[in-house]
C-alpha cells in the first residue's frame, strides 16, 4: 500500500507483520496496544470516559427518582434517549464514511462533553428539573452514538486485519469494566457526596477521551466515499443486502437480543422470586457485564481462530443455552413460595452462572462479528455498517424487553427458558448457511 492509503494512517503493516507472532496464551493479546500507540491511546481514553458515562447514566436515574419518587419517570430516560440514538446511528455511519473520522469523533465528543457539563452545572446550581435532564440526555445519547460509530470505523485504520479480533477483545474488556465499575462508583459517589460531584467526575474522565481522539493521525475518507445523506444510507443497506456473511452476523445478533435478553425480568425476580430486592436486581444486572469482562480477559485463543463464522454461530448457540440455564434457575426458585426476608442464594448463584456465561459467549460473538465487518467490508462502507450495528444493539434489546414483558404473564421462568432454547435451536439452522464457512484468513462479505 502507498503512504496515502487510509489503511496506513497509523501503522506500517508490513513491519507489524514481521514483528507479530501468534499469541499463545489464554489471557488477552495486548499486541494491538503495543503495535499501535494511536489505538492504545484511543482505547485508554474510551475506557476511562466510558466509566464516567456509565456513572452519569446511574446518577441521572437516581436523581430523577429522587425528584419524582416514581420509577416510571426513571424509565422515561431510556425512551427519550432511544429515538435520538437510532436516528443518529443511521446517519453517523454516513458521516464517518464521508468525512475525516477523527474529526467526526472529535466534534461528537465535544457535543457529549458539553451536555455532561450542563448536567453537572444544573446539579451544582440545584436546578432540579427532570425535563431539562431528559433533553440533555437525549442530546448526549445522539452525540455519543455518533462518536461510537466513528470510533468503530477508526479501529480498522489503526490495526492490521490479523489483529482485529484481539483489538475487539480488548474493547470487550473495556466494555465489561465500564458496565461493572461505572454504575457502582456512580451510586457510591451519590450516596457519599451527592449528584453534582458524580457528574463532575464524568466531566473530568471525559478529558481522557479527548486525549485519545486529538492525538490520532488524520483519517481522511476513502477515495470511493459518498456524500452523506439518505442516498448514502440507502446504498449502504443495498450493499448489505448483497453481503450474506455480514448480514447473517447481524441476524444472529438480532435473534439473541430479541429471544434471549431477560433483563426486563430482573426487578420482578428480585422482588418476588429470588428475594433480596434491589440488591439482587443489581447483582443480576451486573451478570452479563462480568461475563463480558471475563471473556475479554481470557480472549487469547480467539486470535488463533480461522473459521470465524462457525465461532459466531457456536457462541450464540452457547449464549442461548446460558440464558436457558438462567430460566431453569428462575423455575427452580419458583417451586417454593418466597418467605419474608428470604433470599434464595443457591438459585441466584445458578442464575448468575447462566448470565456470566451468556456475557462470555456474547463477547466471543461480538469479537468475530466486528472483525468480519472490519475486514470483509470495503473501507468506504465500514462507517455505515457500524451505524447498522448501533441500531441493532440499541433497538434489538428493546424488542426483547417487549417480548419478555409480554410472555412473563405466562410465568416468569418461561421467557428465558423458552427463548434461550429457541435461540440455540435457530443457530443449528445457521450451520447450513454461508456464514458457517466464513474464513477469517480469506474474508468475504
Amino acid at each position: 500500500m502507498s503512504d496515502s492509503s487510509p489503511h496506513t494512517a497509523a501503522i506500517d503493516i508490513s513491519e507489524a507483520t514481521k514483528q507479530h507472532k501468534a499469541h499463545k496464551g489464554v489471557f488477552a493479546d495486548l499486541t494491538p496496544l503495543k503495535q499501535s500507540p494511536a489505538f492504545a491511546r484511543l482505547w485508554i481514553g474510551s475506557s476511562l470516559s466510558g466509566i464516567g458515562a456509565q456513572m452519569t447514566l446511574m446518577t441521572v436515574a437516581l436523581e430523577i427518582f429522587d425528584i419524582t419518587q416514581d420509577t416510571f419517570y426513571v424509565g422515561l430516560t431510556a425512551m427519550f434517549a432511544l429515538l435520538p440514538a437510532l436516528i443518529a446511528g443511521i446517519y453517523a455511519g454516513s458521516l464517518s464514511d464521508a468525512f475525516d473520522r477523527r474529526l467526526v469523533s472529535l466534534y461528537s465528543a465535544v457535543a457529549s462533553w458539553i451536555t455532561i457539563g450542563a448536567i453537572a452545572a444544573l446539579a451544582w446550581l440545584d436546578v432540579r428539573n427532570i425535563w431539562a435532564l431528559y433533553v440533555l440526555m437525549a442530546i448526549n445519547s445522539a452525540s455519543a452514538t455518533v462518536n461510537g460509530v466513528a470510533r468503530k470505523a477508526i479501529v480498522p485504520r489503526l490495526i492490521r486485519p490479523k489483529l482485529l479480533p484481539a483489538a475487539n477483545a480488548l474493547t470487550g474488556i473495556s466494555m465489561g469494566a465500564m458496565l461493572t465499575i461505572g454504575p457502582a462508583v456512580g451510586a457510591i459517589v451519590v450516596a457519599l457526596w451527592g449528584f453534582a460531584p458524580a457528574y463532575t467526575i464524568d466531566v473530568f474522565l471525559f478529558s481522557f477521551a479527548f486525549f485519545g481522539i486529538v492525538t490520532l493521525p488524520p483519517l481522511p475518507p476513502s477515495e470511493h466515499a459518498e456524500a452523506p445523506g439518505l442516498r448514502s444510507v440507502w446504498n449502504g443497506l443495498v450493499w448489505l443486502k448483497n453481503a450474506p456473511n455480514i448480514r447473517s452476523g447481524f441476524i444472529v445478533d438480532i435473534i439473541a437480543m430479541c429471544f434471549a435478553m431477560p433483563r426486563v425480568l430482573f426487578p420482578a425476580l428480585g422482588l418476588v422470586v429470588f428475594g433480596g430486592g434491589a440488591t439482587t436486581v443489581g447483582v443480576l444486572t451486573a451478570g452479563m457485564a462480568i461475563g463480558t469482562l471475563v471473556g475479554g480477559l481470557f480472549s487469547g485463543p480467539l486470535g488463533r481462530v480461522r473459521w470465524q463464522g462457525k465461532a459466531i454461530i457456536w457462541a450464540v448457540f452457547g449464549y442461548g443455552l446460558c440464558i436457558a440455564l438462567f430460566g431453569i434457575s428462575v423455575f427452580g426458585a419458583m417451586q417454593t413460595p418466597l418467605q419474608n426476608g428470604e433470599v434464595k442464594w443457591i438459585w441466584i448463584g445458578v442464575g448468575m452462572l447462566g448470565l456470566i456465561g451468556s456475557g462470555v459467549m456474547d463477547n466471543i460473538s461480538a469479537v468475530f462479528r466486528n472483525a468480519m465487518t472490519q475486514t470483509a467490508a470495503p473501507d468506504e462502507m465500514i462507517g455505515r455498517l457500524g451505524g447498522v450495528y448501533i441500531v441493532v444493539v440499541t433497538g434489538g434489546p428493546r424488542v426483547g424487553d417487549f417480548i419478555y414483558g409480554s410472555l412473563a404473564a405466562l410465568a416468569l421462568w418461561f421467557p428465558p427458558l423458552f427463548g434461550g432454547v429457541l435461540c440455540a435451536a435457530l443457530m443449528v439452522l445457521f450451520l447450513r448457511s454461508k456464514l458457517a464457512n466464513y474464513d477469517g484468513d480469506n474474508p468475504t462479505p
